[in-house]
C-alpha cells in the first residue's frame, strides 16, 4: 500500500482553488512557512487543517478500500454505554440481555441496556456465523432490559392465547358447563354498594371470594 502524497494533494488543492501559499495560509490561519514546509515534505499539516484546505477547493478527504470504494465513518449516533461514552470501535455491540452481559460484577451493578464481548474468540465465533457488523448498533425503542422482558412476557401470553383459541376452535377443549346459582330464597339480592348476604344453609355463596 503506497503512502499518501500529502504534499502533492496540498498542491492539487491550491491549484484547484487558485490560491497562492500565502492565500491558503491566511485562509487556514497558519503561517506561509507551514504551508511551504508541508508542500516540500519537510513539515505537515494536521488532518483537520488539511480537510479545511480541501473544502476551500470544493473537495473533501475520504477513506477508500482496496477497490477504490469510499468507506464511510462510523456513526456518531450509535449506542453508548451508561455513562454516554462510545463503545470500543473494534468490538461488536449488542443488547445486554442477549447473552452474558459482563463478568462477576453483574451482581453489584445495574444491568445496562447495551454491552459487548471482550473475549475475541467468542466475538470471532459469532462473526463467523453472522458476519462482521458494519457498525455499532443503533438505539431503538424498547431496548432496555425491563422493556424487553415485558415484551417477552407479552409474547408468551399471546402465544398461549392463540394456542387456546386454536384448541377451542378445533374442539379439543372440554366444554365449560353452564353455571347455575343455587342460592335458597333467603339469600339477599345483590344491590349496588351492598354485599350479598347468604343464609347459613346456602351452599352456593356465588359472589364470595
Amino acid at each position: 500500500m503506497r503512502d499518501v502524497d500529502v504534499a502533492g494533494l496540498l498542491r492539487r488543492i491550491r491549484r484547484t482553488a487558485d490560491l497562492s501559499q500565502r492565500d491558503l495560509a491566511a485562509a487556514l490561519g497558519v503561517s506561509k512557512s507551514a504551508v511551504g514546509a508541508a508542500e516540500a515534505g519537510t513539515g505537515r499539516l494536521d488532518l483537520r487543517t488539511l480537510t479545511r484546505a480541501a473544502a476551500l477547493a470544493g473537495l473533501r478527504l475520504a477513506l477508500v478500500d482496496g477497490e477504490g470504494r469510499e468507506v464511510r465513518a462510523m456513526a456518531d449516533d450509535a449506542v453508548r454505554d451508561s455513562a454516554g461514552r462510545r463503545f470500543p470501535a473494534h468490538l461488536d455491540t449488542r443488547l445486554s440481555d442477549d447473552g452474558w452481559w459482563h463478568g462477576p460484577e453483574r451482581y453489584s451493578r445495574r444491568q445496562p441496556t447495551y454491552s459487548f464481548d471482550r473475549d475475541r474468540r467468542r466475538r470471532d465465533a459469532s462473526r463467523s456465523m453472522t458476519g462482521v457488523p458494519d457498525d455499532h448498533r443503533q438505539p431503538g425503542p424498547g431496548d432496555s432490559p425491563a422493556e424487553r422482558a415485558a415484551a417477552r412476557r407479552d409474547g408468551i401470553r399471546r402465544r398461549q392465547r392463540a394456542e387456546w383459541e386454536r384448541r377451542r376452535d378445533a374442539g379439543e377443549l372440554e366444554p365449560i358447563p353452564a353455571w347455575v346459582c343455587d342460592c335458597p330464597p333467603g339469600c339477599t339480592e345483590d344491590e349496588a354498594g351492598v354485599r350479598q348476604q347468604h343464609t347459613d344453609d346456602c351452599v352456593c355463596r356465588c359472589d364470595l371470594g
